[in-house]
């Protein structure tokens, strides 16, 4: 049996090095420094660390931030941390080279910020639910498209 990595509450954890775009890297590499597993930041905290990350064009390390206020986030907030993560995870997979699953990621985050507050009511923290819902719609029909991203188009803009 393969011993894996883990966690002191005895979860699996990958411990080895990951590369810029979160894949794992051999074993005593150099790799990208990681985002702690028990982060906990207030949500503007988490919002701009996950933008200063997606501007350097770490978009699974924005990932990683996002999804942990979407695991410790309030359960009435989750939908949106979740849509907010799986944006950043389907920059990443453009980053990788797989629009296949970019398309897949980025339209079911789209599905959750359409579906998060659908009366009209503003969002919370200023994330600009328009301004995504449009940057993810011109990324897909770029991908669509068989066109290549610029830098910009990998860099969305969560709050206006």
């Amino acid at each position: 049996m393969v011993e894996r990595d883990r966690d002191s509450a005895g979860r699996a954890r990958n411990a080895r090095p990951r590369d810029r775009l979160g894949r794992p890297l051999p074993a005593g590499s150099v790799g990208v420094a990681r985002i702690p597993d028990d982060l906990d930041l207030p949500p503007q905290q988490t919002l701009s660390f996950a933008q200063q990350l997606l501007d350097a064009g770490l978009a699974f390390n924005a990932h990683e931030v996002l999804e942990a206020a979407w695991k410790n986030g309030p359960l009435a907030e989750r939908s949106l941390w979740q849509a907010l993560a799986q944006l950043a995870v389907g920059v990443t997979h453009v980053q990788r080279g797989n629009p296949t699953g970019a398309v897949r990621l980025l339209t079911r985050a789209m599905s959750r910020l359409t579906a998060y507050r659908p009366d009209g009511e503003s969002m919370p923290y200023g994330i600009d639910r328009v301004g995504l819902l449009a940057h993810a719609e011109s990324l897909i029909a770029t991908l669509a498209a068989g066109g290549e991203p610029t830098a910009d188009d990998l860099r969305p803009r969560l709050r206006s």
